[in-house]
């Protein structure tokens, strides 16, 4: 886990607004083919609800993914996102013992 990757994907209101509703998906997202805990968002769903360009979405998605934040599945043509919570855990840890 690099610190310092993971405080820049956090440096955004809308990156932080991602993960919040990826936090509880099924109160943020509308009922999906696939399971929120199994596969995550579809990228689709995501971008509906941030109101931004898919290609801004997805830069977003990308610089969460490379920090560690977030998990991808790929099925079809679609790419599906959740939070790695192992990852939030270990942040968790480092803040308190290091900050």
């Amino acid at each position: 886990m690099s610190e310092l990757e993971i405080f820049k994907a956090l440096s955004n209101q809308t990156r932080l607004q991602i993960l919040y509703w990826l936090k509880e998906p099924d109160k943020h997202f509308p009922p999906q083919e696939h399971s929120f805990t199994e596969v995550g968002i579809c990228v689709g769903q995501i971008q509906q609800k941030c109101g931004l360009t898919q290609s801004t979405v997805s830069e977003y998605l990308a610089l969460l993914l490379r920090a560690g934040l977030l998990q991808a599945t790929r099925m079809g043509q679609w790419t599906y996102y959740k939070r790695n919570e192992e990852a939030f855990e270990a942040l968790g840890h480092f803040v308190q013992s290091t900050l």
